[in-house]
C-alpha cells in the first residue's frame, strides 16, 4: 500500500500569543456585544497558548480589500509553500538523502483561504527545479478536511501509479480572510481559533525502492481510506462569499454533531476493514477545537490520551485549517512502531469527513 514518507511544515513568521490576540478582538467587537466579557473566555477555554499569522497583528488593524488579502494570501502562499516542500524532500528526520524534484510526479496543492490561477504549484514550479511533465492537482474548498482528503487523493494517484512519488502541499492563511467589519459570533469564535500553517507531506507508490531514502525504521502505510458528505448541512462551516471577501461560517452545533454522526461512521469503516476500535494504537485526528475534540473523545469513548498529540497542536499553533492534521501526522510518525495501527480524521465543510487507515510497516 502507499507510504507516507516525509512530512515538514513551514510555520509563517509572525508568532501572537492568545493574550494579546483577546486585547485585540475585545478593541474590536465590545461595541457590538454587551457580554463581550464572557464571549472573550473562549480565548482561554480554548487551551490554544499562541499562533503562528503571515503578517502581524498591527497589518490587521486597518481595512483591507479583498485584492489586498488575496495577493497577502498569494505572497506568502509561495514563500511558505516553496520552504514546506524543500523542508519535505531535504527532511532530516524522515530522509537519508534529498529526494530530487525532478522525480516528484504530481503534486496537489490543498487551500481553502485564498485564490488564485494560475494555481500556487504552478507559481513555485517557477522557483523549484520540478520537471515541467509534473502533474498538478490543486483542490480547493475542503477547509479543515482538506489535508486528510489530499492524502486520500495521493493515496489513489499512487495505487494507479506505484512508481510515483507525489506531494500534498496544504497552504492555508486564514488569518488573511480576517473581516474587521463582521461583528458575528461566528467571526469572534473564528478570531479566536484560527491560524495560519504550511505543510508538505511525501506519499509514495508500491513500486518505489523506498530503501534508498526512508531513515525511519517503521512509517504509515495508508490501507484504506473513506470520504463522507452529511446531506443537507451546508451550513454547518465554510465560506460566505461577499464583496469584501470570504466571511466565516462556523456552526456553533459542530461538537453535537460530532458526537452523533462520527461513531456510526468510524464504526462503518473500521468494520469494512476488519479492524476493531481498540486495535487503533494512534489517533490522528485535526484538532478543531477543544470542544471538537472532546467530542471526539466522546462519540469514539477514547482515552483522553489518544489525543494528547492533537490538543499540544492546537494548544502551539491553533487550527491552522488543513494543514492541522499534517503537523498532527509529523509528530505521530516520529515515534511509531512496526504493526501499530493508526485512524486519521478531519473534518470539514460541507459537512464531511475524511478517514485513514494507517498502518506502520
Amino acid at each position: 500500500m502507499p507510504a507516507i514518507v516525509s512530512v515538514a511544515e513551514a510555520v509563517p513568521a509572525h508568532v501572537l500569543r492568545q493574550e494579546k490576540v483577546m486585547d485585540f478582538a475585545r478593541d474590536l467587537f465590545s461595541e457590538s456585544f454587551k457580554d463581550i466579557e464572557r464571549l472573550l473566555k473562549a480565548f482561554h477555554n480554548g487551551q490554544i497558548e499562541k499562533r503562528h499569522f503571515a503578517k502581524d497583528l498591527e497589518w490587521f488593524k486597518a481595512d483591507k480589500s479583498f485584492e489586498e488579502r488575496n495577493n497577502a494570501y498569494i505572497d506568502q502562499a509561495i514563500e511558505l509553500g516553496t520552504k514546506a516542500i524543500k523542508n519535505c524532500l531535504n527532511s532530516e528526520t524522515f530522509l537519508k538523502k534529498h529526494i530530487p524534484y525532478t522525480e516528484i510526479d504530481a503534486i496537489f496543492t490543498i487551500s481553502s483561504s485564498g485564490i488564485a490561477t494560475p494555481s500556487i504549484e504552478a507559481r513555485i514550479m517557477n522557483k523549484l527545479p520540478f520537471s515541467e511533465h509534473t502533474k498538478r492537482i490543486p483542490i480547493w474548498g475542503l477547509g479543515c478536511a482538506g489535508g486528510a482528503s489530499g492524502l486520500s487523493r495521493a493515496y489513489e494517484y499512487c495505487l494507479a501509479f506505484p512508481k510515483a512519488k507525489v506531494l500534498v502541499l496544504s497552504i492555508e492563511l486564514c488569518s488573511l480572510t480576517f473581516q474587521r467589519n463582521d461583528r458575528s459570533k461566528s467571526n469572534l469564535i473564528g478570531t479566536s481559533l484560527f491560524a495560519d500553517g504550511v505543510a508538505c507531506a511525501l506519499v509514495t507508490g508500491d513500486d518505489v525502492k523506498m530503501e534508498d531514502f526512508q531513515k525511519q525504521a517503521a512509517i504509515p502505510r495508508i490501507l484504506a481510506t473513506q470520504s463522507t458528505t452529511m446531506r443537507d448541512s451546508l451550513d454547518v462551516m465554510g465560506w460566505e462569499v461577499k464583496d469584501e471577501g470570504l466571511y466565516v461560517v462556523f456552526s456553533k452545533d459542530i461538537p453535537a454533531i460530532i458526537e452523533s454522526w462520527l461513531k456510526p461512521n468510524v464504526s462503518e469503516f473500521l468494520q469494512k476493514e476488519g479492524i476493531k476500535m481498540e486495535e487503533v494504537s494512534h489517533f490522528v485526528a485535526h484538532p478543531g477545537g477543544k470542544k471538537v475534540i472532546g467530542a471526539y473523545q466522546s462519540a469514539l469513548q477514547f482515552d483522553p490520551a489518544m489525543t494528547k498529540i492533537s490538543l499540544e497542536v492546537l494548544k502551539e499553533y491553533g487550527n491552522m485549517s488543513s494543514a492541522t492534521i499534517l503537523y498532527v501526522l509529523k509528530r505521530f510518525m516520529e515515534f511509531g512502531q512496526q504493526g501499530e495501527m493508526g485512524l486519521a480524521t478531519a473534518l470539514g465543510p460541507g459537512f464531511s469527513s475524511e478517514l485513514l487507515l494507517l498502518e506502520w510497516e
